[in-house]
């Protein structure tokens, strides 16, 4: 006896098109209808809302506290974090994958090591991972470090063309941050900046204090230099601007290192709390007239979703948090700003994905809707 198929219309969307092009292939007696065939493809392939606007406005930064173990370990339930919140841009930083290139040879910041057989088989992990959905719609950008350090990775999905991507706070740009720290984007009305700033340390040494303070400067002197057009500036920022960013201020002011003080008493304290990065960070804020979008929208403190850092759960720094992850934009773009959250909460970690930083996302609106409301 034939089989006979009656088409069933259901309100769910098609993972893929594979069900379509099936029934294309059988025998005609056992076909759905034509017509049917193509509604589907037309629902699988209309527009996405992101394919509708001229330029990113979803945006999330993350510091993955090593990309390739949240792609081994944290993996699934990160992409239905992604497949939800559906940003248009992904920050990433703390990448922890090294550039590629062989031992003593020049290294490509750009591209994953993959000159050994283990860098080959977790640069193949890494490239299974982001060619399936959500991650295949988008284009990554990295900037890596020598070695298992550091790097950031920029995805934007591809109905954005960025018009210039470089990794430098130098004008020109020309070449890649030491360690992979920055990825800049320039679209047509504003940049993105992703930073990995240099933790502070806890001593006056070349790797510590003077190297957060050149950074600082350096951080100031770009803001001002590209002042011509609005900056959304985000990542891990290490530093904790007020009290308030902190969960415990008074543990934070008096930490310290194996009982060091630093001669300094603007240098005492947490890295990331001590008064001097935090009146740095006002400054560069102040100078490059730029607002911290999360407390433009939040006040007050919220001692469960109010930290984008939490120590760890076992030991003294148990319950012990920090807001260190930020979206910071030009005074020019905070009128926009629709929403700024940290999606991680407790200190239990949850939402963190396995990292020590939770996702802070940004939402603005479109510059056209609000062009039509003045």
């Amino acid at each position: 006896m034939k089989r006979r198929y009656e088409p069933f219309i259901s309100d769910e969307n098609f993972s893929n098109a594979d069900a379509v092009f099936d029934c294309i292939g059988d025998p005609p007696e056992e076909r759905f209808d034509l017509a049917f065939c193509g509604s589907l493809l037309e629902k699988q392939y209309k527009p996405t809302l992101s394919e509708n606007k001229k330029e990113p406005t979803k945006l999330l930064t993350w510091n993955a506290n090593s990309f390739l173990l949240r792609i081994k370990n944290n993996w699934a339930e990160f992409t239905k974090f992604i497949e939800s919140f559906d940003p248009d841009v992904i920050a990433i930083q703390e990448v922890r994958m090294p550039a590629a290139g062989s031992k003593c040879a020049p290294k490509n910041p750009r591209e994953l090591k993959d000159d050994t057989s283990s860098s080959r088989e977790e640069k193949l992990v890494v490239t299974r991972a982001l060619s399936n959905p959500p991650f295949k719609n988008y284009n990554v950008w990295w900037s890596l470090s020598d070695s298992k350090y550091a790097g950031t990775a920029l995805f934007i999905k591809k109905c954005f063309q960025p018009r210039k991507v470089s990794f430098s706070l130098d004008a020109k740009g020309s070449k890649h941050e030491r360690d992979g720290r920055v990825i800049l984007a320039e679209f047509e009305t504003f940049r993105i900046l992703n930073t990995y700033v240099p933790n502070n340390g806890w001593k006056e040494e070349e790797s510590s204090f003077p190297r957060r303070r050149k950074w600082d400067k350096r951080m100031q002197e770009f803001v001002l230099a590209t002042s011509d057009k609005p900056l959304i500036w985000c990542g891990d920022l290490n530093v904790s601007h007020e009290d308030i960013d902190v969960s415990h201020p008074e543990f934070f002011s008096a930490a310290k290192l194996n009982g060091y003080i630093p001669l300094n008493k603007e240098d005492c304290g947490q890295p990331g709390f001590t008064l001097a990065e935090r009146r740095r960070f006002g400054g560069i804020l102040k100078e490059g007239k730029l607002v911290d979008a999360y407390r433009f929208l939040h006040k007050d403190s919220d001692m469960e979703c109010g930290f984008s850092w939490s120590g760890n759960p076992v030991g003294k720094y148990r319950g012990k948090r920090m807001r260190i992850d930020y979206f910071i934009v030009s005074e020019k773009l905070k009128d926009r700003i629709v929403s700024c959250e940290m999606h991680g909460h407790g200190i239990e970690l949850d939402g963190f994905y396995g990292s020590d930083h939770c996702p802070v996302s940004l939402e603005l609106s479109e510059k056209d809707a609000d062009a039509k409301q003045d």
